[in-house]
């Protein structure tokens, strides 16, 4: 069973949170994060993105701007915009984007569950993003940021969560890209008591979204395995898998590599049948794919023999993309260190990638067919990984509403 617990939560006044809450560090640049918390001095990003104090000449991996971080983190408490919960807590945490509703418990996980792959993978992490986050860490002496985990759905966790959200909320707010987000603390020892039993019940917990967040809190706590502290547990928000919304991580790539639009085509032709599209393509199905260079759209489906459904990793579509187009085509071997390839997320649509091609920053763009939660968890209890960037949860879990202090 993997220990899920309640923690005293750092959160903001109920009344600043619509101020504090801002998008994940990792979704945003610095320019846009300054942008978005230009003359707020409420804004977590100053927490989550410390580097904003500073002029942009200004290495953001500087030390000084990881202890500005804590300072921003010391200074919200101090001016009672950050609030410690008096007693251990969960909380409910709602959020609502369009048609997709998807309802969470946030609490702390042990590190020791993580490092025994009882919270499991599906990717690995980027050396240089996996450090960045245990200085941050490390500097805070706290996790301002959840990690997105997914469980098998509970009837036990259900029920308590229906009980609680039938009460009034503590914070609900509408963030600036529409985002409805609402909170519930669990403080009662009886509903305590009785979502620790359930949410322990659920069996293996998988990281949808946070992986280098997750594996940065393993390092710290092995940093710090002899000091005291909650550095053996690292906050998080649990979401019953059935009921997340996953979009398509797609791909640009910078060049073909010497080959002529019409060559690539021909090459990819090998494996995969391909049609000129009128309009920018969404894949519709799985082993569907489109494909934009040269102010061209095109379907490419992957034929029948170039699958193998009854391996599981090399059936999904992120594989297929990897092993017959861009590592044999655009000799992208590795693409979590190559620099000629940049990810896409979905929630931006053709658009971006019409973009970044039209601009000249890629030569060519790939769009897919989302990977499912079902096909994750296969391959995480398989023991394996995916290719990079394989996901996109949206929505996202908003920073500023939960901090866990490690020290």
């Amino acid at each position: 069973m993997v220990d899920v617990r309640p923690f005293r939560a750092l959160r903001p006044q109920p009344e600043l949170a619509p101020r504090l809450v801002s998008p994940p560090y990792d979704v945003v640049d610095v320019e846009e994060a300054r942008a978005y918390a230009a003359g707020d001095p409420d804004s977590f990003l100053r927490i989550s993105r410390p580097e904003i104090d500073f002029p942009s000449s200004l290495d953001a991996h500087a030390d000084e701007v990881y202890a500005q971080g804590r300072r921003n983190l010391e200074e919200f408490q101090a001016r009672g915009v950050l609030v410690r919960d008096e007693v251990p807590t969960y909380s409910v945490y709602r959020q609502v984007m369009g048609g997709v509703v998807q309802v969470g418990v946030v609490a702390v996980v042990a590190v020791a569950d993580y490092d025994a792959q009882r919270i499991r993978i599906h990717e690995y992490t980027r050396p240089d993003k996996e450090l960045d986050r245990v200085r941050h860490i490390d500097a805070l002496d706290a996790q301002d940021e959840p990690v997105f985990l997914i469980s098998r759905r509970s009837a036990d966790v259900d029920a308590v969560l229906a009980q609680v959200t039938a009460r009034e909320p503590a914070v609900d707010l509408v963030s600036r890209d529409g985002i409805s987000h609402t909170v519930w603390v669990v403080d009662d020892p009886a509903e305590v008591g009785a979502l620790r039993l359930a949410l322990a019940a659920t069996g293996d917990l998988y990281v949808a979204d946070g992986h280098h967040r997750s594996a940065a809190a393993s390092r710290v706590h092995a940093q710090r395995v002899d000091a005291s502290g909650e550095h053996d547990a690292f906050m998080a928000v649990i979401f019953p898998l059935d009921s997340v919304h996953v979009m398509a991580y797609n791909r640009v790539v910078a060049d073909l590599l010497g080959r002529t639009p019409a060559s690539f085509l021909e090459a990819m032709g090998e494996h995969f049948d391909i049609v000129e599209s009128p309009v920018a393509v969404l894949p519709r199905r799985r082993h569907e794919f489109g494909v934009h260079l040269a102010g061209q759209w095109y379907v490419a489906t992957a034929r029948d023999e170039v699958v193998d459904e009854g391996d599981e990793l090399g059936c999904l579509d992120v594989s297929v993309l990897q092993e017959r187009v861009l590592a044999p085509l655009l000799g992208i071997e590795n693409p979590r260190t190559d620099e000629r390839i940049a990810f896409v997320g979905g929630i931006r649509g053709t658009a971006e990638i019409e973009r970044l091609v039209s601009s000249g920053a890629a030569e060519v763009g790939f769009t897919l067919f989302p990977t499912s939660t079902h096909e994750l968890v296969v391959v995480a209890d398989a023991g394996m990984v995916m290719p990079p960037k394989s996901t996109w949860f949206e929505p996202k879990l908003a920073s500023g509403l939960f901090v866990h202090t490690i020290n």
